[in-house]
């Protein structure tokens, strides 16, 4: 599969070098210039055990790179994720989601024939439905598919969780997004992993219910 990882920090890196990984063709990108010539060069912008192996790895492969141009990489995906962050917004402390909405208002431009586009940031519920707005507007004429599949990964772990998770949680709306999430993770159901199919709503309370339990 062709997967385009939008955002590089903790949550992008590190799914993007599992899925490729996996055997996936991946393109991790970034608007900091900075931050990708480092990707580019070796380096790695967050510590993470295991992470700098695997990512050299896999870009030695070529299943793996970095840029900071987005236009090619999205428009040959199978699939687009939207792992950019989502910090606290002054005042209030909800989830700021300029970011996310800001990606979905860019992959809508470049989209080219069916494409699945997927949450991994973590989002409040209903960030779906926006999402889809958003490419609708742009794109009236799009071919797509918003699904939510959120993350739990713990710092120190992440590679460990990602590659032998309790379950993975996929919220979709549009069935044809189903056998592309299938054949993503495929190693994992290979291995007998459960991948539970869920609506979108449902996907993005489970995630955002675990980050409040964690708070606690």
């Amino acid at each position: 599969m062709r997967v385009a990882m939008i955002g590089t920090g903790y949550v992008g890196l590190v799914s993007g070098a599992c899925f490729a990984d996996f055997g996936h063709d991946v393109v991790c990108i970034d608007k900091d210039p900075s931050k990708i010539a480092r990707l580019n060069a070796g380096g790695i912008p967050i510590f993470e055990p295991g992470l700098e192996l695997l990512v050299a790895q896999n870009v030695k492969a070529g299943r793996l790179s970095f840029t900071i141009e987005a236009a090619e990489a999205v428009k040959s995906a199978d699939a687009v994720f939207i792992a950019v962050g989502t910090p606290s917004r002054r005042g209030d402390g909800h989830a700021d989601l300029s970011y996310v909405y800001a990606a979905a208002e860019e992959i809508a431009g470049l989209i080219d024939g069916f494409t699945v586009i997927v949450t991994k940031s973590t989002v409040p519920v209903g960030t779906g439905d926006e999402i889809e707005k958003i490419i609708k507007a742009k794109r009236p004429d799009a071919q797509f598919a918003v699904v939510s599949n959120p993350e739990f990964l713990r710092e120190g772990a992440a590679i460990e969780d990602f590659k032998h998770p309790d379950r993975v949680v996929v919220g979709l709306e549009d069935e044809r997004a189903r056998p592309v999430m299938a054949e993503l993770y495929r190693p994992l159901f290979l291995n007998e992993t459960p991948i539970v199919f869920t609506g979108r709503r449902t996907s993005e309370l489970i995630k955002y219910a675990a980050n409040a339990f964690l708070a606690l």
